[in-house]
């Protein structure tokens, strides 16, 4: 249990304290934006290119743990949209979201923090899969789903199109193509390159987690309560459920990277959910489930932990 708290209490601290930087005025809450530009363009970029870069390919590239991750991710999106469908009734462009707030983790923000004190370094690489995943598929599905229900269903492909086109401008996406290059040709980059990348990408994790908890200020759940927690339910306990069945089905892979895909689908979903919803006028429903989700994995996430250290085999 000593462990488990000082993987989890840390984190939350982190959050609390940007919540609170926030809250008192300390920072203005528009002001988060310009930090998550930063940890989205270079922190993350950076830790993702130092992690793929500084091993062989045969390393990195895992094509089971893409598969299971694949797998359980496209489950429970389409799962959520079919409950959230024929269920809840719901027209496509909000189902659609519901099923993204099931299947798509904050693995840069949280997700990566708590994993790099579980799996150790290995994370980044962990890390660099699942945004392949949830970048090539998760998002671009999503957002083509959500939009084709806003207009005429006709719509999908070119909006699935133009979110494919669109991630050829993303840091993290050209982050992990270099990063790719780099473990298959041996390349290296300069002494002082290398350290400066190093360096930046030790940032990632604080900034994350503060400016996880200052977006989480003025976020409300009235009148919506029953459907968040059926969202943060998928989320936080049927996705991870989900993935360790898939593993379970799969070839066995590395304990690490079994523990690490588990783990980062126990995450809250990413912290840019209310902001994708905007376009849907679903906001107000996506912030709460993020404020929801993000309090309960506290713990969740501690469960999870406990729960994979009484595993044999799980935890290293």
């Amino acid at each position: 249990m000593r462990f488990i708290l000082s993987v989890t209490i840390p984190i939350y601290l982190l959050i609390a304290v940007g919540w609170l930087a926030v809250r008192s005025g300390m920072f203005q809450k528009a002001e988060m934006r310009v930090l998550g530009r930063f940890v989205v363009s270079f922190c993350l970029p950076a830790l993702v290119f130092t992690a793929l870069s500084q091993r062989r390919i045969a390393e990195v590239l895992h094509p089971v743990y893409l598969l299971a991750y694949a797998g359980g991710s496209l489950a429970m999106q389409l799962g959520g949209l079919w409950y959230a469908r024929r269920v809840r009734g719901l027209p496509l462009s909000p189902a659609a979201l519901r099923g993204l707030g099931m299947s798509a983790s904050n693995s840069g923000f949280v997700g990566l923090p708590i994993a790099q004190q579980v799996i150790g370094p290995i994370a980044g690489v962990v890390l660099a899969l699942n945004m392949i995943v949830e970048n090539l598929l998760v998002l671009p599905l999503a957002m083509a789903l959500a939009d084709s229900g806003a207009q005429q269903r006709s719509r999908m492909w070119p909006a699935l199109a133009v979110s494919l086109r669109g991630l050829l401008r993303n840091p993290l996406i050209l982050a992990i193509i270099a990063g790719l290059f780099c473990a298959l040709t041996g390349l290296r980059l300069p002494e002082p390159v290398a350290r400066t990348v190093a360096l930046v990408s030790t940032a990632s994790s604080p900034l994350a987690l503060f400016l996880i908890g200052g977006t989480l200020v003025g976020l409300r759940l009235q009148g919506m309560l029953g459907e968040v927690l059926q969202v943060v339910f998928g989320k936080l306990v049927l996705m991870p459920l989900a993935m360790a069945a898939l593993l379970w089905l799969l070839p066995p892979i590395d304990p690490l990277l079994r523990t690490g895909a588990v783990l980062f689908a126990a995450m809250p979903m990413l912290s840019v959910y209310p902001v994708l919803a905007q376009k849907h006028h679903d906001e107000d429903f996506c912030a709460a489930a993020l404020l929801a989700a993000t309090v309960a994995s506290f713990f969740t996430i501690s469960a999870l932990i406990w729960g994979l250290g009484e595993l044999d085999g799980w935890l290293p």
